[in-house]
């Protein structure tokens, strides 16, 4: 039970609302989820006259999904090793929370897929304006991780540069994992 007026740990709706440890593991989540996303949706782009929507939105839904429950067994595993019992209460809410989170980066992608599979729009306009979204959303997160840092303006100018260029190589690889 929390203090009145104290945030509520139990439901993380943002990372500001869980303890600062468990939101590492929620921006984590969260930025394993969109690169993942972001790697199945221009491998798909790349082949767009190979797919359909229906095949777009199963292996986009279940690439992440995949990503996702790894990332809970993960946070699982830790605690066990650190606490030495499974999480139970707050703490499994929290680890739950923390997966559930991350499912949100499927959220508009999977809606512009499905827009493609009523032939609202084009498969290929669809998937790219999805990377667009998933581009977004690592831009924040990385604008997010640097704007109240400790730290000079050049540090934050340099963590900026220093992400996106690792965002850059982790995708390409990625994209080649999947292309073969």
């Amino acid at each position: 039970m929390t203090e009145p007026g104290a945030p509520d740990p139990t439901s993380p709706g943002s990372p500001v609302d869980i303890p600062p440890h468990m939101a590492v593991s929620y921006l984590k989540e969260r930025v394993y989820a969109a690169f993942t996303g972001l790697a199945i949706v221009l491998v798909m782009y790349r082949g767009s006259d190979h797919y359909d929507p229906p095949y777009a939105f199963e292996i986009l839904a279940l690439g992440v999904v995949a990503v996702v429950l790894a990332g809970f067994a993960a946070d699982g595993i830790a605690y066990l090793a650190v606490h030495r019992h499974f999480p139970v209460g707050d703490d499994l809410r929290i680890i739950v929370g923390i997966a559930t989170g991350a499912l949100g980066t499927l959220i508009f992608p999977l809606i512009l897929i499905t827009l493609a599979w009523l032939d609202v729009l084009q498969l290929n306009t669809a998937l790219l304006i999805a990377a667009y979204i998933y581009l977004a959303t690592l831009a924040l997160i990385g604008w997010l991780a640097v704007r109240k840092a400790e730290i000079t303006w050049w540090q934050k100018l340099a963590a900026l540069v220093t992400l996106v260029l690792i965002g850059f190589v982790v995708l390409a690889i990625q994209v080649l994992a999947h292309s073969h």
